[in-house]
């Protein structure tokens, strides 16, 4: 009997279908078994076997804060005492060396240093220096794993928030939760294993822009893509049931579309459609899943008063954090809370002061939440931005100086699941300009971060137009000095 369908199969179609016998049977078994993962047919990377050993994982998940924008490590992590005597001299163009400058600044006459506005304390029985616009994290320094010697090659926002967040400083790379997502997957089949946190900007002039491909899936599956939760009655888009159509309707329409989606999959082998069955999957779980986990009115007051009184105002930096905690409590594998406006080209001083100001409490709650929890031992937090900013002012040293991008050297932080607690790693030169000991790079920090859960970096691929591609790439060592034990 004549198939118009199968009649048309190429050889790409046909090489293609062959190929994915393994993909089909998967698929066959996500749809036959409702307690399965949404995602299970694409959680074992096909090129990589075993790429991950749980019993070595000393996480199970991952929140990381990422501080879009370049937070200045001077004035918060980088104690340089000596530079108040210096503020107003030029920086010596030995110290710049060969580094290289944004357009902000390249052609300035002078580099004159701005000395750190703002005073620093050493906290908790580390002795940690930690700025006094962050006591509160102060207070929690004993649990700090604080790197000051990151680096990278990139000095401009977005190649430097895609270079951190995906490996590469050109778009169309999956990100780290993507890759995650991909080798690991979600430890709750109700929920996505990547959620995305956004807050909206405070600061008109220091605004900092985000796109979704910075949670994207790449060239992965699209199953594996970050998903993006906001705040009020419909944190995700488009998951809640239309006027007239009941959950039990909705079951239905979602079955048939799988049946008629699977059958095309056989034909054609494309990875896509099985991602959008299990999508359609996952929606439909989420839609009893998500209301409860977002609705942040069960919390007790004590727990409000851990991240601060913004907590209760759903889609702030501080209720997104007590979101991240109710998230990786329930079992997704990795949140990444964004936090915008870290850009102060300008008037620093005070813009800084509004940043701390937002983000002090409700980061050292998110510490002390996880630990009286049981839950920080095994759950590694990250935080920190793209790069760093200069000693030097941008334009002339007004009253209201600003700093211009730095990627010589900036500070992240971690706690928890697999770093030591109370310890600094790396250091810098007497100006924060240079790095002096143990350099830490972009790629070490992400080889870093799935070594603490029990990922090889080397070994998590995917195979893509004739490469077997990494989030490391061709590099990366995993930081032996940061770990405990």
């Amino acid at each position: 009997m004549f198939d118009p369908i199968t009649s048309q199969l190429t050889r790409r179609h046909f090489f293609g279908r062959t190929a994915t016998g393994v993909g089909v049977a998967a698929l066959a078994e996500l749809l036959g078994n409702g307690s399965r993962p949404a995602n299970a047919a694409f959680r074992e990377p096909a090129t990589s076997p075993a790429v991950s050993t749980p019993s070595l994982a000393a996480a199970k998940r991952i929140i990381y804060v990422f501080l879009a924008g370049g937070p200045s490590q001077v004035e918060l992590f980088d104690h340089k005492p000596d530079l108040q005597a210096r503020h107003g001299q030029e920086l010596p163009r030995s110290v710049i060396g060969g580094q290289r400058l944004t357009g902000f600044t390249s052609g300035q006459k002078s580099f004159t240093i701005a000395a750190p506005a703002a005073r620093f304390a050493q906290c908790g029985e580390s002795g940690t220096w930690v700025s006094e616009l962050l006591p509160e994290l102060g207070r929690v320094a004993d649990e700090l794993c604080m790197v000051r010697s990151m680096y990278t090659e990139a000095v401009n926002h977005d190649p430097a928030v895609t270079f951190l967040l995906t490996g590469a400083q050109q778009a169309g790379r999956p990100s780290l939760g993507a890759w995650l997502s991909y080798g690991i997957g979600s430890e709750n089949s109700n929920l996505p294993a990547f959620v995305v946190l956004l807050n909206p900007g405070q600061i008109q002039d220091a605004a900092t822009p985000l796109s979704a491909r910075h949670w994207g899936s790449g060239f992965l599956p699209s199953v594996h893509q970050g998903v993006k939760f906001r705040a009020g009655a419909d944190p995700v888009l488009y998951l809640a049931n239309p006027p007239g159509i009941d959950r039990a309707t909705r079951r239905e329409m979602i079955d048939v579309a799988a049946q008629l989606n699977a059958q095309q999959h056989q034909v054609f082998g494309d990875p896509e459609i099985a991602t959008r069955i299990a999508q359609y999957e996952m929606a439909f779980r989420m839609q009893a899943s998500v209301p409860e986990l977002t609705d942040l009115s069960t919390e007790s007051d004590e727990v409000f008063e851990l991240y601060g009184p913004a907590s209760r105002t759903p889609g702030t930096f501080a209720a997104n954090c007590l979101l991240a905690r109710r998230l990786v409590e329930s079992g997704v594998r990795f949140v990444q809370v964004f936090d915008r406006d870290w850009d102060h080209h300008r008037n620093a001083p005070q813009h800084l002061r509004t940043k701390t100001a937002g983000c002090d409490r409700p980061l050292a709650g998110l510490i002390r939440d996880l630990k009286r929890r049981g839950m920080l031992e095994d759950t590694l937090v990250v935080c920190g931005g793209e790069f760093g900013r200069t000693i030097y002012s941008q334009g002339p040293l007004l009253e209201k100086f600003g700093r211009d991008h730095h990627g010589g050297c900036f500070t992240v932080w971690m706690a928890g699941g697999g770093v030591r607690r109370g310890m600094v790693y790396g250091a810098t030169d007497e100006f924060s300009f240079n790095i002096v000991e143990n350099p830490v790079h972009v790629h070490d920090l992400n080889a870093t971060i799935l070594h603490c859960l029990g990922i090889d970096h080397e070994r998590l691929t995917f195979q893509f137009q004739g490469r077997h591609h990494r989030l490391t790439d061709v590099h990366g060592r995993v930081m032996q000095g940061l770990l405990s034990g």
